[in-house]
């Protein structure tokens, strides 16, 4: 009576399975294409679900040298125990200069037990990038499967140190710009002659773009507003002065309707700084 007493729990576990707080740290492996930066890497999501709906932070990493922290939201169907997790934006990245996010969702479903330990719960799946391709708009995202396991603590802890040419220049500000839409695109080129000259760019001091060269494709990145931090700061950091010196670059802004260029410098006193207000639409601004 015992034995089948035990054997019939076990079956209402997984039947209650759907109804499983799926609140903290999940890790696992994402294997990518094996011409990829990192064919097989560390990732972990950190998930706060409240209801239906999920958000939480993404962390895909080799070691705490090389990473990419990322922001997603997503559903978790409770009926069908189907879980979709979207990336909408990367926080922060320190990868090799050759290499290019992909920006993934995730379709998942939760498991209790496996192999020889019936007390682990997993969300496994599939995951892809929408697009079918990096943030570059070249290179391919190859979809892939993979496998979470809960974990009781997060463990990757990233080293984010600012720099010396971020924190002790003065960061002159070049243009304040208010906006009313939700993404912005920016392409950095160099200004004039292609002399070599590299920079790094920040967003709110996190980086975004770590010693990429000007040249005549631009270095492209998207900045997303919250409209509940309504000011962003963009800083551009000369990493050189190339061979024609001070390094200065020519910012192509894209905000909804409106387009922007600006001419920035930097040498080894200043950065340049552009600051974003975000406006809801309607709303009439002067002096734009």
């Amino acid at each position: 009576m015992l034995r089948q007493f035990i054997i019939s729990v076990c079956l209402l576990a997984g039947l209650f399975a759907n109804g499983q707080d799926i609140n903290g740290i999940w890790k696992g492996k994402l294997i990518m294409a094996p011409s990829g930066c990192f064919p097989v890497y560390n990732i972990e999501l950190q998930l706060q679900v409240a209801g239906t709906r999920i958000t939480g932070t993404a962390y895909h990493f080799s070691d705490s040298l090389n990473y990419v922290k990322e922001n997603f939201e997503g559903v978790h169907n409770r009926d069908s125990n189907q879980i979709v997790i979207k990336e909408i934006g990367i926080v922060t990245f320190k990868i090799k200069e050759d290499c290019v996010p992909c920006i993934k969702t995730y379709i998942l479903k939760y498991h209790r037990g496996g192999g020889n330990v019936v007390t682990e719960e997993q969300l496994r799946g599939t995951w892809a990038t929408p697009t079918g391709k990096a943030m570059d708009g070249k290179t391919i995202c190859e979809p892939g499967t993979i496998v979470l396991t809960r974990f009781d603590k997060a463990t990757f802890k990233p080293e984010l140190r600012l720099p010396p040419s971020l924190t002790k220049r003065k960061a002159e500000l070049v243009k304040e710009i208010k906006v009313d839409t939700g993404t912005i695109k920016i392409d950095f080129y160099d200004n004039g002659q292609i002399d070599g000259d590299t920079i790094s760019v920040y967003v709110n001091n996190m980086p975004v773009v770590s010693n990429r060269m000007l040249k005549t494709q631009p270095v492209s990145l998207t900045v997303r507003i919250d409209p509940l931090r309504p000011l962003q700061e963009v800083i551009m950091v000369g990493e050189n002065l190339g061979s024609i010196p001070p390094n200065t670059a020519l910012m192509i802004i894209t905000a909804g309707a409106k387009r922007y260029q600006l001419y920035l410098t930097s040498d080894e006193q200043k950065n340049a700084m552009v600051r974003f207000i975000y406006e809801k639409p309607g709303i009439v601004t002067r002096n734009q």
